[in-house]
């Protein structure tokens, strides 16, 4: 028996993962391009057309609402038509789950790349992320972002941030962007942590300064901070498998 509350955050999660009818998203890349890109410990952004990922994009102010980790072919298992599992996303109705690369073709895609990153480490990264298939998506957090589908007082910027990262806390539950950075920050590699300057300890070196890095809580990560991070590349199918802009027909009427 479903409690009165899971029944209401069920039947809302359903209602935040349709569609929005005329929403406009960018260009999706082309399926064979998208595919040779990909390695393991890529983040896939996603802009999405839901309810949930309109809020998402209007809290951020970004285009990319959800993102997902590729793991690889050996993620095992495959989906009702037969597409191999490559990713683990934590999706809204199914929670921490596998997806195909089939599940993002439709969507206008970004692929984010940590900059040398080891592969010890990646094997960390993939494990981590991988044991926790099966574990739940934060419904607190869907609470709260349901509450800016519906007329409100404009949100000030400074505290869009916070207002993503009211969600319930549990480590069995996660929401898409806090699954990921929470398994980069394990292995010491950042998102986009908050840094500091301090003045060199050294004698010689008073008038120097010296970087400090501090680490965020992954709640208060979002989609798009893979986007902006200095330690992550953006990779682009198209010019990544050998674009030649001399290559293009153009039309020759308006």
């Amino acid at each position: 028996m479903l409690t009165v509350p899971r029944f209401i955050g069920k039947a809302l999660a359903r209602y935040l993962a349709t569609p929005r009818p005329g929403v406009q998203v960018g260009v999706a890349s082309d399926p064979r391009k998208l595919q040779q890109c990909l390695q393991p410990c890529d983040v896939l952004l996603v802009e999405g057309s839901t309810r949930i990922a309109t809020a998402i994009k209007y809290l951020t102010q970004s285009t990319w609402s959800h993102a997902a980790l590729y793991v690889g072919p050996q993620l095992g298992g495959e989906d009702e038509n037969g597409h191999p599992y490559l990713f683990v996303e934590a999706d809204l109705i199914r929670g921490v789950c596998k997806r195909p690369l089939s599940h993002y073709l439709p969507y206008h895609t970004r692929i984010c790349r940590a900059r040398r990153l080891g592969d010890d480490d990646k094997g960390r990264i993939l494990h981590e992320v991988s044991r926790q298939v099966g574990n739940q998506y934060d419904m607190k957090n869907v609470f709260d972002l349901a509450r800016y589908l519906f007329p409100m007082p404009p949100v000030p910027q400074r505290w869009r941030r916070r207002l993503m990262a009211l969600g319930s806390g549990d480590p069995t539950k996660a929401i898409c962007s806090s699954l990921i950075a929470e398994a980069f920050q394990q292995v010491g590699y950042p998102v986009l942590p908050n840094v500091t300057l301090q003045p060199g300890l050294a004698p010689d070196q008073r008038a120097a300064v010296h970087q400090v890095f501090h680490i965020r809580h992954h709640s208060l990560y979002a989609p798009r901070d893979f986007d902006v991070s200095p330690y992550f590349e953006i990779v682009k199918p198209t010019l990544d498998r050998g674009f030649d802009y001399r290559q293009i027909e153009w039309a020759s009427g308006p």
